[in-house]
């Protein structure tokens, strides 16, 4: 490869041999779909490509977000150079020549990006080869990574470079670009004349799991069969067959978004973790956001477990981080750990009913005064008005439990939380009686 080779930009458009994912790769910031927090209008990395800002960087994030997209499209706007390479491909022989050309290509005023696809599988010696040429702007180093750049690149380079974290697409933004190819007859599909159901491109869209290229080439199977067999219309069963996955019955928006989170929630509550693994398959199996589910799983830990085992509510955030860290597939075993624990944990709604009785007092009964004892008193005029007259200090008094009442005098002595026998709260409600045991052995 040499330098002096036309930037892929603006080589010819890709053949219609090429994949639909080529062939409709965005050539300009126009035609780029997703990282707003990016590029949107005075967004960082937007300011730095117009500014023709020559710093190098990292992109950060999943498969199909556009990482390659996007440093092509600053080459192009920066005229510079572009080589591209593969840390799965290339060695150190490859890496030191480039270095060789991208020296003399800059004694003729060029400018060069090296883009580096997987970044991250380069060792630490092929990782060094690039800090003096990066370090004397020789190259402009653009490196892709779906891997913490914080653990997998030498901290030298990492200095030396500016991390952009891309993320996932959104299905909307997904269904965006399927539409696009169905109507671009020049680079896309329009020349079939096919449509596409909104359930198909939904479909599809659900399954990429925000990775354009993958919806992109799954939209392209659909089409060929639906060429081959003669029909105009691409239906969500044709996405289906092109995608080889079977579409679970669900909508999730509609009935069996709910009648299935109702089934995975009262599975948990009755103890049963085979069925509410089954749920949560299905679930997960038919596209639902994960993060919903996760948000779901940490109900069910302060609802129905409450304080009977208070761990679940850390375990059920851990698999939410989880979730996010990782993403799909290998975060769905997160989920899945905390599904079977909440199942098999001890059962409590001691908390949950309480503050549903709370709620319900708040609501029928008068907003009465916080009694005097309790109040907060800074100024003498507030002293002088008994505010904190008679507040017992509990660290002074034996037991450390004063007889003292800090409920609104219509309720007093009103018992809200009622602990059960299950788990740990049989160690709270021990405490109860220890606590009832010390306030009656004081009014004696």
């Amino acid at each position: 490869m040499s330098l002096f080779d036309p930037s892929p930009m603006s080589a010819p458009a890709a053949s219609r041999q090429s994949p639909l994912a080529e062939r409709m790769r965005p050539q300009t910031l126009k035609e780029y779909v997703g990282q707003d927090h990016l590029l949107g209008p005075g967004k960082p990395l937007r300011l730095a490509i117009e500014g023709d800002d020559a710093t190098s960087m990292i992109f950060w994030g999943p498969p199909g977000t556009g990482k390659t997209t996007l440093a092509k499209i600053i080459a192009h706007m920066t005229q510079a150079s572009f080589i591209e390479f593969s840390a799965v491909l290339s060695g150190i022989k490859e890496i030191k020549q480039v270095m060789i050309d991208a020296e003399k290509a800059a004694g003729f005023g060029s400018r060069t990006i090296l883009f580096v696809d997987e970044i991250h599988r380069f060792n630490k010696a092929q990782q060094d080869a690039f800090l003096p040429y990066v370090e004397r702007g020789t190259i402009r180093l653009i490196g892709a990574t779906t891997e913490n750049p914080s653990f997998e690149i030498n901290a030298a380079l990492l200095s030396r470079c500016r991390v952009y974290t891309l993320v996932a697409l959104t299905e909307q933004q997904i269904i965006s670009l399927l539409q696009r190819s169905l109507a671009d007859a020049e680079r896309g599909l329009g020349r079939l004349n096919l449509e596409a159901t909104e359930e198909a491109l939904a479909t599809i869209a659900s399954y990429s799991s925000g990775d354009a290229r993958n919806a992109l080439n799954a939209l392209d199977v659909a089409a060929k069969l639906s060429e081959g067999r003669g029909e105009q219309v691409i239906t969500k069963t044709l996405a289906a067959e092109a995608m080889q996955r079977r579409v679970l019955l669900y909508d999730k928006k509609g009935e069996q978004h709910y009648d299935i989170i109702s089934a995975l929630h009262k599975s948990v509550r009755n103890s049963d973790p085979d069925a509410a693994l089954y749920w949560l398959g299905r679930m997960l199996e038919a596209g639902e956001d994960p993060m919903y589910v996760a948000r779901r799983l940490v109900r069910m830990a302060v609802e129905d477990i409450g304080l009977a085992a208070p761990e679940a509510l850390n375990l059920c955030l851990s698999a939410r981080d989880a979730m996010h860290f990782l993403g799909q597939p290998e975060g769905d075993l997160a989920l899945a750990q905390a599904v079977v624990y909440l199942a098999l944990a001890p059962k409590s709604n001691a908390v949950y009913t309480a503050y549903s009785a709370v709620r319900s007092d708040i609501e029928a009964t008068a907003a009465e005064p916080v009694p005097l004892h309790l109040r907060n008193a800074p100024t003498r005029l507030m002293k002088e008005l008994d505010y904190g007259k008679d507040y017992q200090y509990a660290h002074d008094v034996e037991g450390k439990v004063a007889d003292m009442q800090c409920l609104p005098q219509s309720l007093a002595r009103r018992q809200y939380y009622k602990p059960t026998n299950e788990g740990r709260e049989k160690l709270l409600a021990q405490r109860m009686e220890e606590i009832s045991r010390i306030k009656a052995a004081k009014r004696e």
